[in-house]
């Protein structure tokens, strides 16, 4: 019998970088983006700062391409929370978002004001599928 174990210190002590793969986001229905860098890009310059996670759908079709930033356990503990942005369909994009992250993230370094074009509030529902 196994059990399923919790996150690791370590991977509590960063930000995630929660990026949609899904039915539109990263695909296709989405044209002139190039998918694979910008999940390429993230995991390049985030991954020694970050936990980088391609997921399925985040069921915000209408915002493809949809990245969300969780706060480090620090982070949350000085106010930051998650943070979705959508229509991320530009590389400026998501260098600023990975330049944000590696600063500290939500509640920890403040997000570049360019980001606000992309913040987006979803609905109850699908905020919490995602802490599932």
């Amino acid at each position: 019998m196994s059990r399923r174990k919790g996150p690791t210190a370590q991977a509590a002590s960063q930000c995630t970088v929660t990026v949609c793969r899904g039915c539109c986001c990263g695909t296709d229905k989405v044209p002139g983006v190039d998918h694979r860098a910008q999940l390429a890009t993230l995991k390049a310059e985030l991954a020694p700062v970050a936990r980088i996670r391609a997921v399925n759908c985040l069921d915000a079709c209408e915002q493809a391409n949809v990245i969300v930033v969780q706060p480090s356990s620090a982070g949350r503990a000085a106010g930051g929370r998650p943070v979705w942005l959508g229509l991320v369909n530009d590389p400026d994009a998501t260098d600023d978002i990975a330049a944000w992250v590696r600063a500290g993230g939500p509640g920890l370094a403040g997000r570049p004001d360019i980001l606000d074009l992309y913040e987006f509030a979803p609905s109850r529902r699908v905020r919490r599928s995602l802490e599932d």
